[in-house]
């Protein structure tokens, strides 16, 4: 089993850099405090999940879905762009919440003086 998942694994290095990577980012999400050291393993998390729908719909020796005029060929494999434009929008989301997330970051360090969760907590009661 474990030389079926190591063989996957190297034919498709992506596959294997996703999962570290979200594993990684949800460790942090889970142990760290600090609302900063969140927000990026919160990133880093959206990172990866981007990368994995780039990687699923990676086509190995297929080309780009532009047809020059009296070049039909068959035998050729398009990648579907669909993919690509749908993470180009998330990428613009993320970058649009983390820069709203860092701003009620700061707002929340004017107020309390700190960014540590569990001082947050015993300071809000």
């Amino acid at each position: 089993m474990t030389d079926a998942i190591a063989q996957f694994l190297s034919e498709r290095f992506e596959y294997g850099a996703t999962t570290v990577l979200i594993a990684i980012g949800t460790h942090a999400l889970l142990v760290k405090k600090n609302l900063v050291k969140k927000m990026i393993a919160l990133n880093v998390v959206q990172t990866a999940i981007i990368l994995l729908f780039i990687a699923m719909s990676l086509r190995r020796g297929g080309t780009v879905p532009i047809i020059a005029p009296g070049a039909e060929n068959a035998d050729v494999i398009y990648m579907s762009p669909l993919p690509h434009v749908l993470m180009l929008t998330a990428i613009v989301v993320m970058v649009g919440t983390a820069g709203v997330a860092f701003a009620l970051l700061i707002r929340i360090y004017q107020r309390y003086g700190t960014l540590e969760e569990d001082e947050l907590l015993e300071r809000r009661q």
